[in-house]
């Protein structure tokens, strides 16, 4: 049985992380300058509330609900956000994780920083023109890089070869 103690508790730390969340985002976007700029509120109206949460304010996508995990046509993926040409299904590959996975981006497409939320240092991975969240990066992948990035398939567009 949860007392009311732990209710509160549990209550007051979801409103931290909430509030911890939106101004991670917001803060990682505040010293950088990228090509494409908007307002927080015109990017509100551009994308949706996941594509918002994930691009703009660093959240993650639950594993295994993007159908792009499981896409497997030729063509390209593009960033949501300013529809930059990010990745190329040339170079994704099945990680098992719930997330599109590639060994390599495609030239000039993200930018990386270091992450060290939630206890642990991580790099994240973002589009070079929007500055937009996409995921993050990992040395366990395929050769010939030996890379995973593991993408928030919510913030990819994915356009097939004709």
């Amino acid at each position: 049985m949860v007392s009311r103690r732990n209710m509160i508790l549990r209550a007051g730390a979801a409103l931290l992380a909430g509030g911890w969340l939106a101004s991670r985002g917001q803060r990682a976007f505040a010293t950088e300058t990228f090509e494409i700029n908007h307002t927080d509120a015109e990017w509100k109206q551009r994308l949706t509330a996941v594509q918002y949460a994930i691009l703009r304010q660093e959240g993650t996508e639950r594993p295994f609900s993007s159908p792009l995990d499981h896409e497997k046509r030729a063509g390209t993926y593009f960033c949501s956000g300013c529809n930059l040409a990010a990745f190329s299904s040339r170079n994704k590959f099945d990680s098992g994780t719930g997330w599109p996975s590639f060994w390599q981006p495609l030239p000039n497409a993200v930018a990386t920083r270091t992450d060290t939320t939630f206890g642990m240092k991580r790099t994240e991975v973002h589009c070079r023109r929007c500055g937009g969240h996409l995921g993050h990066v990992f040395d366990d992948g395929p050769k010939p890089t030996g890379l995973r990035y593991c993408m928030n398939g919510a913030v990819l567009t994915f356009k097939p070869e004709i």
